[in-house]
């Protein structure tokens, strides 16, 4: 006769092979917030240079543009009152000094008004002209100056004598060194004066032009002893 044996049922047990899993320690708040900060903090750098540089190019001033159709201003944009400007040559020599007592700038012909203007251009080879007037009408580097009321330019000619010239209006070329006038001039050089109704004198060539009603009177010749 047979015997037969009955085992109880047991319990399944899951069998996983390989390194057996170790459970990590938890970790603390403040490492968390530690490692997230040092992990997004380049990030958040580059953010915020990128909103600077957008704030700067939105709020850096731009020129000023006239408006299409818009009429340009006749009126000054500024004015100085007592001042002096110089301008120099590429090589560090000054070449014009101006001076007076109020300056206005008008925008419209890039031109500068002055009051009471005393100026001063000196050549390349150490010459000084000086000119002074009631007012005066320049362009920005002072290589054309209008003399207007009372003008009068003071300098040599190209013999080294003393030549002064006088009149209402007189036209300043500073740089080819050439003045105009059409209107009554006096020109005076060593004892002589000479009037007429316009000028024009150009010191490169040592002419001087005439024109109008003219008149001169000489100073004596001092005869030479023997």
């Amino acid at each position: 006769m047979a015997a037969e044996l009955h085992l109880p049922d047991l319990p399944e047990v899951p069998i996983s092979l390989g390194v057996a899993r170790t459970h990590a320690p938890r970790r603390s708040l403040g490492a968390w917030l530690r490692d997230a900060v040092s992990a997004y903090l380049p990030l958040l750098l580059m953010a915020l240079l990128a909103s600077g540089s957008w704030w700067l190019v939105k709020n850096t001033p731009q020129p000023l543009k006239t408006r299409e159709g818009e009429p340009v201003r006749t009126e000054p944009d500024y004015t100085m009152s007592r001042f002096v400007m110089e301008r120099f040559a590429p090589d560090g020599r000054l070449k014009v000094r101006m001076e007076g007592a109020v300056m206005r700038h008008f925008p419209d012909t890039d031109r500068i008004e002055i009051d009471e203007l005393q100026l001063r251009s000196f050549a390349p080879d150490g010459r000084v002209t000086e000119a002074r007037s009631r007012r005066a009408l320049s362009n920005g580097d002072g290589s054309e100056v209008q003399l207007i009321g009372a003008a009068r330019m003071d300098s040599l000619d190209r013999q080294g004598q003393a030549l002064s010239v006088s009149s209402e209006f007189l036209h300043l070329y500073t740089v080819s060194e050439k003045l105009r006038t059409h209107l009554p001039v006096l020109v005076q050089r060593e004892g002589t004066e000479i009037r007429a109704g316009a000028m024009s004198y150009e010191h490169a060539l040592g002419r001087v032009e005439l024109s109008g009603v003219q008149r001169a009177s000489f100073a004596p010749r001092v005869a030479k002893k023997p």
